[in-house]
């Protein structure tokens, strides 16, 4: 794919794929101390696939955005020449159709078959992948490729590289430990050295943190140890991302304070930005700083924490001054999803979000109880799954016209609300929102209860007849046996004396 051709592997210096850690901020970190590649952290395929792409005008960044509205991959202009998408596949048309849908927006797509993690693993992907070579040539037809060294079998290591050179990819990059050893494990420079011996593409060195490289000074070293012409670095530009300046490495203080501006000026989540933190303090962590670190649980306190306060109130007034220029130059939000006709079918890209609806409230519902006033026949929904990722999508037909999201969900349920949405936006009528004016429906238990009620009254109306019946009887006995009630009431009249 063309993707590979716009990064060269030769003689570079990169930021190696850590999972949590190669997001967007960090990245950018990289790329300023002097990074010549960035990759991203591992990323799976099963989930990318079901992602959209959507190009944030707010942050300046485009955004590949799953069902749930989760922010799965988040890149921007500045790195595109220079980003790498790392991605964890097992299946040849999964791992194609992702790359088609980022290949746009980086310069290069690596497979991973280095990550020994479970999470990787289990699904067949990571270092799974090594033993299974007819897989491995199978999803090896394009970018880059990463893999771990083994020196108990090193001509297969050997072959296997040559296998996967000969499917066209760019470069290749070792892990010098096998997918058994662990950090603590000293680094197979050899095995590393004999794979770009074998091989004409590009090799990247990699795992040389702690043993080799603990400076910028130290990664011509590593080089030269395993012949390479390009060195990736993991956990030494996790602890402190200025090692890849060549003019040397700056205090933490000074790493941490930049890395929190890209963060916040981003929208990194949180959670991410506090973990990334974490791996830099280390043994710091029970110091004061560490402590306020420990108990931040949004950007704003780690912000705080790290005495970036104003820095944070200015970042957000500004952003918040944005957003309100985007909406006064695009007008109302809905009129971002135009209606287009795909065949017969009407189709918006438009998602349904539970929290925004009421929770005896939903599209569908509004969409019945409409019908149900307008004396049409009841919606109904065709729903398919698609193999590739068993995503779902729902078709709508009311009233003869047939509506759907072009979107797909994870969950069937969503899917037809989805499609729900898109027929009442198209016919113009309130969705049941939030606030949202002229949501005129009756829930399931609210119909229940007028039944009841009017029941309920119903028997009331006739006991009240029964009642005036049997007073109007009364009455009439009365009043043809005069003298026998006389007697009773002088009967009564002396036994009260």
């Amino acid at each position: 794919m063309q993707v590979a051709r716009r990064l060269r592997f030769r003689n570079k210096i990169a930021l190696a794929p850590m999972v949590r850690v190669g997001t967007l901020p960090m990245r950018l970190l990289a790329l300023d101390y002097g990074a010549d590649i960035v990759y991203c952290e591992e990323l799976i395929d099963i989930k990318m696939v079901q992602c959209r792409r959507v190009e944030n005008e707010l942050l300046r960044t485009v955004d590949f955005v799953a069902p749930d509205e989760r922010v799965m991959f988040r890149t921007c202009r500045r790195e595109q020449d220079s980003v790498v998408f790392q991605m964890g596949t097992a299946d040849p048309e999964r791992a194609l159709a992702v790359a088609r849908l980022v290949e746009n927006d980086v310069a290069a797509i690596d497979v991973n078959m280095g990550c020994p993690k479970e999470y990787s693993t289990k699904g067949g992907m990571g270092a799974a992948l090594l033993s299974d070579p007819d897989k491995i040539e199978a999803v090896s037809t394009f970018g880059s490729h990463r893999g771990r060294a083994s020196p108990e079998h090193l001509q297969e290591t050997v072959q296997l590289a040559k296998r996967i050179e000969k499917t066209g990819v760019a470069a290749i990059g070792v892990h010098g430990r096998t997918k058994e050893e662990r950090p603590q494990h000293p680094v197979h420079c050899d095995v590393i050295k004999a794979v770009v011996e074998a091989v004409s593409i590009p090799v990247l060195a990699n795992g040389g943190s702690l043993d080799l490289v603990k400076s910028h000074s130290d990664i011509e070293s590593f080089r030269s140890a395993t012949g390479t012409s390009s060195v990736m670095l993991a956990r030494a530009a996790m602890w402190n991302p200025s090692i890849f300046r060549p003019q040397g490495m700056l205090s933490l203080e000074q790493v941490m304070d930049a890395y929190i501006r890209h963060a916040v000026r981003y929208e990194n989540h949180a959670s991410n930005t506090k973990y990334c933190l974490c791996q830099m303090l280390r043994e710091r962590m029970e110091s004061p700083l560490g402590k306020l670190l420990h108990a931040a649980q949004t950007n704003a306190e780690i912000c705080e924490a790290f005495g970036l306060g104003d820095f944070y109130r200015d970042t957000q007034e500004w952003l918040k001054v944005q957003q309100e220029t985007l909406h006064a130059n695009a007008g109302s939000p809905r009129s971002l999803d135009q209606p287009t006709l795909d065949g017969d079918v009407v189709t918006m890209p438009v998602k349904f979000i539970r929290r925004e609806y009421p929770p005896q409230i939903t599209p569908k519902m509004c969409l019945l109880e409409w019908s149900r006033r307008e004396k049409l026949e009841q919606p109904s929904y065709e729903t398919v799954r698609r193999p590739l990722d068993r995503a779902f999508q729902s078709t709508v037909t009311v009233a003869g016209k047939k509506y759907r999201s072009s979107m797909w969900w994870k969950s069937k349920k969503y899917a037809e609300q989805s499609a729900a949405i898109v027929c009442l936006r198209t016919l113009g009528l309130p969705e049941g929102r939030s606030g949202e004016e002229g949501v005129q429906i009756v829930g399931k238990r609210k119909r229940e209860e007028r039944l009841d009620d009017r029941a309920e009254g119903d028997g009331k109306i006739a006991e009240g007849r029964r009642d005036l019946s049997s007073a109007a009887h009364r009455k009439r006995r009365m009043s043809e046996n005069g003298d026998s009630t006389a007697v009773y009431r002088a009967v009564t009249e002396q036994t009260a004396q």
